[in-house]
């Protein structure tokens, strides 16, 4: 299985990048993982938002393979702990899942269409954060599930 991580917006700020690099080879030990920095479309600032969430939507929705497992993050979906983070990504493995891939939505969220196709809604909290501080928390959450299903020192319950 492989582990993707896409985000709408901006690279990574230089407050985050460092950590995401950190917690991101830490999960290569595990899985393949990568990053895709998806740009906001041309013109955004000229869009209206649903103009803007509609357009982004698109563009993921032209990125993902039919069998890709697409986990949307977003306010309303589903609160899990760490184990049930760990829980979850050791049962798409073996569920034989190709790719698994977190999603992060642009500054108004994500698309209808998209969440339609997501296969699992997850909320990191209900507290809303900025998008590159989800990057590094989603990141190290990854991480900590991986060495939580490998009974490793990491994660102390």
């Amino acid at each position: 299985m492989k582990i993707r991580f896409w985000s709408i917006g901006k690279a990574h700020e230089s407050y985050v990048k460092a950590g995401v690099e950190d917690f991101t080879k830490r999960i290569s030990n595990y899985y393949p993982v990568e990053w895709t920095i998806i740009p906001v479309p041309k013109n955004s600032g000229a869009m209206s938002e649903a103009d803007l969430k509609k357009k982004e939507g698109e563009t993921i929705l032209g990125m993902l393979q039919k069998d890709d497992y697409l986990v949307a993050l977003d306010e309303r979906g589903k609160q899990i702990s760490s184990e049930g983070l760990a829980e979850f990504i050791m049962k798409r493995g073996n569920e034989s899942v190709k790719n698994l891939v977190f999603l992060i939505g642009g500054a108004y969220g994500i698309d209808e269409a998209v969440m339609k196709r997501a296969n699992y809604k997850w909320s990191l909290s209900q507290l809303v954060f900025p998008h590159q501080l989800v990057r590094l928390i989603l990141a190290e959450q990854v991480y900590r599930a991986c060495s939580i299903n490998r009974n490793e020192k990491y994660h102390h319950s």
